[in-house]
């Protein structure tokens, strides 16, 4: 089973895997090179500066502008999220996810703008008043009536947004860019003088005219703002675009850069990865991406690719061991599965089933990991009850059993695993009947290396006995070490 699915339906059973944690006898290879080991960037190692293993995904020290060691997230869960189609977030659930995004160590938690409903106003009140960590924003429209509802609830800031491309202005709110900008001036300015952190955003920014939006930017930059937002609000943008937008905003602005992405052809996550080698410092993210249409840059899959890039940041940051339980508790409250091919939390996303690589993981975990599981409190596994299984894989599980087989014997109790796996899947009993029945056989002087008609009778044998009402039914054997 890979075990880190949600919900109790699960396609496989947990102790149908092999935990590689404690799973063999032999003793830990003393070093494991690679990005998480010992003998890593993040480790130790008696091997001068210019031997160390590089991690080619750390940010490189020609990107002076990079901040993929220094970003902030803003957690949209509670606002874009609710723009998903399934949604429907009552306070007390609200104030879960709000609970567990602060625990996680997310350092904005964003809200529905108070404006939208008298119960999103009153949420977003109760929400302030629990005294999180993270700081509380809540997105409005650009306009005066909004922001004079926002401030009086509390919030630690207001996320001001209004679209900037000839699609929005002509067929959304019919406004030109004169207009835009002096409405912008005024509400920026209105919470600022409320003491409070304000960010303007364009919508549909990689839609909008190039001068139009430096134009905006600029002006909200001198009066003030702690962030400018760009958004790419119908997920139209390439990671070369994002940089290169990215990378013009911060060379006329000053203040912070917001980015937020949504995820129409796959590119949010390479997209918030190149924003912020580009110099962008926040991130909007949501728990599994949910959001308007096919949602945003989800927070679970950001946090991979910036763990990748380095280990030892993100985990000083973030509660990682966390992830699961958020991402569980978002996908119950919107009725979905977290998807089987999630980063991190997929349910086989630490789950190694050819016979080459589970050998190589055996030995060393990073040759086919570039996360480490147990960073984000999981375990990995290795899948060996099926036709692609190896020879490696299942000495571990003799070893975990205690049975005394030679490397020849193991081989052959291998191939008969295989011979039954190409007729079905074979569960983790199945496998262990297999190599109990095999160990028994050679112990005895029944069976020897290469007869494996006899070994099909003793199979055959055994699985009677278990039959009948006389004989011993076999005990499990507990797989999680």
């Amino acid at each position: 089973m890979c075990p880190h699915a949600n919900g109790d339906s699960l396609p496989v059973e947990q102790q149908d895997m092999v935990p590689v944690n404690g799973l063999s006898s032999r003793p830990s290879p003393a070093k494991t090179n690679g990005i998480n080991g010992t003998n890593g960037v993040n480790g130790h190692s008696s091997r001068s500066r210019s031997e160390a293993p590089k991690n080619p995904y750390a940010p490189r020290y020609a990107d002076f502008l990079s901040n993929v060691s220094n970003f902030n997230i803003i957690e949209s869960t509670l606002r874009e999220g609710e723009q998903f189609a399934n949604a429907f977030f009552d306070r007390e659930t609200k104030i879960k996810i709000a609970k567990a995004l602060d625990a996680f160590g997310v350092e904005y938690i964003e809200l529905t703008s108070p404006a939208a409903s008298e119960q999103s106003r009153a949420d977003c009140e109760a929400i302030c008043k629990l005294g999180l960590k993270s700081k509380i924003l809540t997105h409005i429209r650009c306009h005066m009536d909004d922001a004079r509802i926002a401030v009086e609830t509390g919030v630690d800031g207001v996320d001001v947004v209004i679209g900037t491309s000839s699609f929005l202005r002509e067929f959304s709110h019919g406004k030109d860019m004169a207009y835009i900008t002096k409405t912008a001036i005024e509400v920026i300015e209105y919470v600022k003088s409320k003491g409070i952190e304000v960010r303007f955003s364009s919508e549909d920014s990689f839609r909008s005219d190039l001068v139009d939006l430096l134009s905006i930017y600029q002006t909200v930059d001198k009066i003030g703002v702690n962030r400018v937002g760009v958004a790419d609000t119908v997920g139209c943008a390439n990671p070369r675009q994002v940089y290169d937008l990215v990378r013009t905003l911060r060379g006329v602005v000053s203040c912070d850069i917001e980015i937020h992405l949504h995820n129409d052809t796959g590119m949010a996550i390479a997209n918030a990865y190149t924003a912020l080698e580009a110099g962008a410092t926040h991130i909007d993210t949501s728990v599994l991406g949910i959001g308007e249409r096919v949602g945003i840059t989800p927070l679970g899959g950001l946090v991979a690719c910036l763990y990748a890039a380095n280990p030892e940041y993100v985990k000083s940051k973030y509660n990682l061991s966390m992830l699961r339980e958020i991402e569980n508790l978002v996908a119950s409250a919107v009725e979905v599965n977290v998807p089987f091919n999630n980063p991190i939390t997929g349910y086989c996303a630490f789950t190694h089933k050819a016979g080459i690589h589970a050998k190589a993981i055996l030995n060393n975990p990073s040759t086919y990991e570039i996360l480490k599981p147990e960073d984000f409190g999981l375990t990995r596994y290795v899948s060996i009850g099926h036709r692609l299984t190896g020879w490696n894989a299942v000495k571990s599980r003799v070893e975990q059993l205690q049975l005394e087989l030679t490397d020849e014997q193991i081989k052959d109790a291998t191939a008969k695993i295989k011979e039954l796996a190409d007729v079905r899947p074979q569960s983790m009993e199945d496998v262990d009947t297999v190599l109990r029945v095999y160990h028994t056989g050679i112990k005895s002087g029944e069976l020897v290396v290469g007869e494996s008609k006899i070994f099909d009778k003793l199979l055959s044998r055994h699985r009677e006995s278990s039959a009948s009402p006389m004989g011993r039914t076999p005990q499990p054997v507990d797989a999680v070490a």
